[in-house]
C-alpha cells in the first residue's frame, strides 16, 4: 500500500530520483523518460474520459489503472535483488496485452475498412484519443530503445504497441464509428 503523507521530499533537488528498487538515477536517464512518458500518456487519457461515456469510459479507466501497472513495472528494473524484495515487483501481464486486443477486435468489427489515413480530429473525444495514440507511440518508442541497453519485460513493450492501435480504433468509434472520421487528402492544398 502506498502512504504519501509528504509530497515533496527534497531528495531530487541535486536531478536525480529513486527507482522502485531504491536506486538512484538521473531525472533525465532513459528509464525514467520511459515511464514518465507512460504517465503523461495517463494523464491523457484522464482527459479523454472527460467526454467519454459508458463502455467506452469504462474501458479508458481499466487503461489508467494498467498505466499506473505500466509505470511501476518499467521504474522497478529486473535486478538480482529483487530475488529478495520485501514485495515482489508489479509486472505487466500478457493478460493485459490480450484484453486489450480482445477489446479492439471488437470495436474494430463495427467499423468500415480504412481506404484513406485519417488525420486526428472529429469529435472532441476521437481527437483526445488521437493525442494520447500519439503520446502512447512515444512511450513505446523510448520504452524499446530501453530494453536495447537494459532488461525490460516483453509484455511492456507490448502492451504499449497494442495501447496505441486501441487508441486509434477507439478514435474511429467515438468518430460515429468511422463515420465522422477526417480523412486525409493527399495534395490538397497544393
Amino acid at each position: 500500500m502506498v502512504v504519501l503523507n509528504k509530497i515533496y521530499t527534497r531528495t531530487g533537488d541535486d536531478g536525480d530520483t529513486a527507482l522502485g528498487n531504491g536506486a538512484r538515477v538521473a531525472k533525465h536517464s532513459l528509464r525514467v523518460t520511459a515511464y514518465g512518458t507512460v504517465d503523461e500518456t495517463n494523464a491523457t487519457v484522464g482527459l479523454a474520459r472527460l467526454s467519454a461515456e459508458g463502455l467506452l469510459d469504462a474501458a479508458l479507466a481499466r487503461i489508467q489503472n494498467d498505466l499506473f501497472d505500466l509505470g511501476a513495472d518499467l521504474c522497478r528494473p529486473e535486478m538480482e535483488k529483487d530475488k529478495q524484495a520485501e514485495y515482489p515487483p508489479l509486472r505487466m501481464a500478457q493478460s493485459q496485452v490480450d484484453r486489450l486486443e480482445s477489446e479492439i477486435d471488437a470495436m474494430n468489427a463495427n467499423l468500415a475498412p480504412l481506404r484513406s489515413f485519417i488525420l486526428p480530429g472529429g469529435s472532441p473525444l476521437a481527437a483526445a484519443l488521437h493525442l494520447c495514440r500519439t503520446v502512447s507511440r512515444r512511450g513505446e518508442r523510448l520504452t524499446v530503445e530501453l530494453a536495447t541497453m537494459e532488461e525490460v519485460n516483453p509484455a511492456a513493450v507490448k502492451y504499449l504497441n497494442r495501447l496505441s492501435d486501441w487508441f486509434f480504433v477507439a478514435s474511429r468509434v467515438a468518430n460515429d464509428n468511422g463515420a465522422a472520421d477526417v480523412l486525409w487528402v493527399p495534395g490538397a492544398n497544393r
